[in-house]
């Protein structure tokens, strides 16, 4: 009688622990999938955030771009103006040094 109690008390300490082991198991999969997805849901809006600050710069570059080819075109009728101002400057005053001589 005494081995049946002590095999009775070892099937129900095996039955509880296989128990606390799958409940223990389930438990961390909800726990490894709850905290995935937590961590995949901060790489998604970090990627996000990523990618519209990307958007930004582009945008930027492109206003950049068109101040670059607006400053290229003043700069090329500055460099006419000068140009025609130089030649009537220097042009008068080579004028004036043949009618002198």
């Amino acid at each position: 009688m005494t081995i049946e109690v002590a095999l009775v008390i070892s099937a129900i300490s095996l039955a509880f622990g296989i128990y606390q082991g799958v409940s223990n198991l389930k438990r961390n999969t909800k726990q490894d999938a709850k905290t995935d997805s937590a961590q995949l849901t901060t790489v998604i809006v970090k990627l996000e955030n990523i990618g519209n600050d990307i958007s930004e710069i582009k945008a930027d570059l492109r206003d950049v771009k068109s101040d670059v080819k607006d400053h290229s075109a003043r700069l090329v009728k500055v460099e006419q103006q000068v140009k025609v101002l130089n030649n009537t400057v220097f042009g008068r005053k080579d004028d004036k040094s043949n009618e002198t001589d």
